[in-house]
């Protein structure tokens, strides 16, 4: 009997181990929509194992399509990342947002090259970021703009200039010595050299670009200004006056009055058809950090075509360029902090 009851219990362990190895494993969610990464992440051909064949990464407020989900509360996005081997790739949720609502990369790509849409634009020659300067200094306190930062200075209540770059991606270093480019990879600003700006300029720079007491614009210059075509004085002096024209219009006023609550990507896309024009907010990508509840607005990325170089206004430049993903569909308006 005993030896029966032995060869019994082998008998259903097997069973059990054998239903267990051809149960199928957790089956993938399949979703679409958009996710535009704000930062840089790797791209994983498998999430388990960890492999990344290529050394894939997304870039960043780049709108990649979704094809699935890992499971209903994602934690990862499968993505198609053009031209990577395979092209399938898994990405962390937290390396961006999702969107269910927005058409997907390729067909709205394909839809404007077929001319379906009568408000497609031309590809931006450039791009103007714009950041909310008490989000970034949430995670950068050492920074001397981030000492100096309160509810009241000038960037506690306005947008912050990040930067003009010139377009498509991968439109840096020119005619920049290799090293000068190391330097400048190694993020030691302060050995970089000074940009030529006259007084005026820089005036006007640093009161838009607070990331000049950290030398933000020796950065900017070696990697984006030498590639706008011309001296550091014009780059920066055109840079600093698409600034100005965001911060005395409502955009700037309506972040300002949201500081401690949330704000919608349709208010301030919104807000940007207003100041400069029907079609204007189309042209602006919202970038966030954190997850749901916990988002922040960190970013506004804006599509800029047409005499950038030139006098022509912010509202014709944005109309000119193609649009963008909303990205984040809302977010924190970080508050600066009370010295």
């Amino acid at each position: 009997m005993e030896q029966a009851m032995r060869l019994f219990t082998a008998g259903i362990s097997g069973a059990i181990t054998l239903a267990m190895a051809w149960a199928p494993a957790q089956a993938d969610v399949n979703t679409t929509g958009v996710f535009t990464a704000t930062q840089v992440c790797p791209a994983f051909q498998s999430i388990r194992k960890g492999t990344n064949p290529g050394d894939v990464t997304v870039e960043q407020n780049k709108p990649y399509d979704v094809v699935a989900k890992n499971k209903p509360d994602a934690s990862h996005y499968r993505i198609l990342v053009e031209g990577a081997q395979p092209e399938e790739r898994w990405v962390s949720s937290e390396c961006g947002h999702f969107d269910a609502d927005e058409r997907p990369v390729r067909r709205a790509a394909a839809s404007a090259a077929n001319g379906a849409s009568g408000d497609v634009g031309v590809a931006a020659t450039h791009v103007l970021a714009m950041g909310w300067e008490p989000a970034f200094c949430e995670k950068h306190t050492d920074k001397a703009e981030c000492r100096e930062l309160t509810p009241s200075s000038f960037a506690g209540m306005h947008l912050s200039l990040h930067g003009l770059w010139p377009q498509p991606r991968g439109t840096q270093y020119c005619n920049v010595a290799p090293a000068i480019q190391q330097i400048d990879r190694d993020h030691d600003w302060n050995s970089l050299p000074e940009p030529d700006l006259n007084v005026d300029t820089l005036k006007r720079l640093s009161a838009v670009m607070p990331g000049v007491q950290s030398k933000l614009q020796r950065h900017e210059w070696i990697v984006h200004g030498t590639c706008f075509g011309g001296g550091a004085d014009g780059y920066f002096a055109r840079a600093a006056g698409l600034a100005e024209a965001i911060n005395a219009s409502k955009v700037s006023q309506l972040f300002a009055e949201n500081a401690g609550r949330n704000l919608s990507a349709l208010a301030i896309r919104t807000a940007f058809d207003d100041a400069f024009g029907a079609g204007a907010g189309a042209r602006v990508t919202i970038s966030c950090n954190g997850r749901r509840d916990s988002r922040k607005i960190t970013e506004l990325t804006i599509n800029l075509a047409g005499d950038v170089k030139g006098s022509s206004g912010l509202g014709d430049l944005m109309r000119a360029a193609s649009a963008l993903p909303a990205g984040c569909p809302d977010g924190l308006v970080d508050p600066a902090p009370i010295h």
